[in-house]
């Protein structure tokens, strides 16, 4: 889109590492391997850091649009990485979950994790502000809650999500868990008998009430929440104190007080809209209206409100997740 509005043809840094095409170790296009499959490099633009001034408007869209002096910056293009860019945070013992329609969890790094482990368990490290790098895994989030709505609303059903939460707040709790990120839950359709098979399947019995239904979602999504972390624990061989939530996601506060009771981590939500936010604070970074990213964060904690959700008895949600633990491993026996 910077390329429309500038003419100039450059490939910021967080994009270019989503392309498959980029070689994280040497921190380039991946020329080489490129050539040898067959495919042209002369194509491939420059790569360039988030926050670079691109320069003015082509002189059509500045004549149109009366922008005379506006300068085009290219922000953190990605917009999982520009929300990571408006997470709030304080130190480093801390871990992000992206939350919308899919999660994304993960942590900021300098150097990226490449190994037979990371790739066993589906991490990837994608490019975040100042270089770093977003080592993470994509996870199935708010989807299953979004489609058993959409379900419902189609047999006439039409629930908002603050009904379906609290509906959910009052149904049972642990009566069965899926694993969020099983192929079947994958398309979209009916939700709720994909979620009931599932259970069934695994030996479980089935949420019947549109409360249970939602709330098996939930409690799975934080369980899997749960594991991710155990998993990022032993990649890096680190512990970490607090989870960020931000996104859509970060305003259901059933999920962010089951993913603080599962993880037992201290859990701060918002912005709702960090990725907005993020782009922001890159263009002022870029133009020094504040000198690091680190003060950037702090200007998003003292303009958002946070919500802090600490954890709660974990008797209940460790005998939870011993029995999530069989689900998952179950899964590659599945075929539903």
């Amino acid at each position: 889109f910077n390329f429309w509005l500038t003419g100039v043809k450059v490939s910021e840094f967080s994009i270019a590492t989503t392309t498959q095409f980029y070689n994280p170790i040497t921190r380039s296009w991946a020329t080489d391997l490129l050539e040898r499959m067959g495919l042209p490099t002369h194509i491939l633009p420059e790569i360039v850091p988030s926050g670079t001034v691109l320069g003015g408007l082509l002189s059509y869209i500045r004549d149109d649009v009366g922008l005379k002096s506006t300068q085009v910056i290219a922000p953190t293009c990605h917009d999982t990485a520009s929300a990571v860019a408006a997470v709030p945070a304080r130190g480093k013992d801390w871990l992000y979950i992206s939350s919308g329609t899919w999660s994304l969890m993960g942590v900021e790094i300098e150097k990226p994790v490449i190994n037979e482990r990371s790739l066993e368990m589906n991490f990837t490290n994608e490019g975040g502000y100042g270089g770093t790098i977003r080592f993470l895994k994509n996870i199935m989030g708010l989807w299953l809650v979004q489609e058993s709505r959409r379900t419902w609303a189609k047999a006439g059903e039409d629930y908002s999500y603050p009904e379906l939460t609290e509906m959910a707040a009052g149904a049972q709790p642990f009566k069965a868990f899926v694993d969020p990120d099983h192929k079947v839950f994958l398309p979209p359709g009916d939700m709720p008998t994909r979620i009931r098979e599932f259970c069934l399947k695994t030996g479980q019995p089935a949420p019947q009430s549109k409360g249970e239904i939602i709330r098996c979602a939930l409690e799975s999504l934080a369980l899997k929440y749960r594991w991710t972390m155990e998993c990022l624990e032993e990649l890096l061989d680190r512990q970490f104190e607090v989870i960020h939530v931000v996104g859509g996601g970060s305003r259901n506060e059933l999920l962010c007080q089951f993913t603080a009771d599962a993880t037992g981590k201290m859990v701060l939500a918002g912005p709702s809209e960090a990725t907005a936010i993020g782009n922001i604070m890159v263009q002022a970074l870029a133009q020094g209206h504040v000198t690091s990213h680190q003060e950037a964060r702090e200007v998003v904690r003292r303009s958002f409100e946070l919500r802090c959700y600490e954890p709660g008895e974990r008797a209940g949600w460790d005998e939870a997740y011993d029995r999530f633990l069989k689900i998952i491993e179950m899964e590659v026996d599945l075929d539903l």
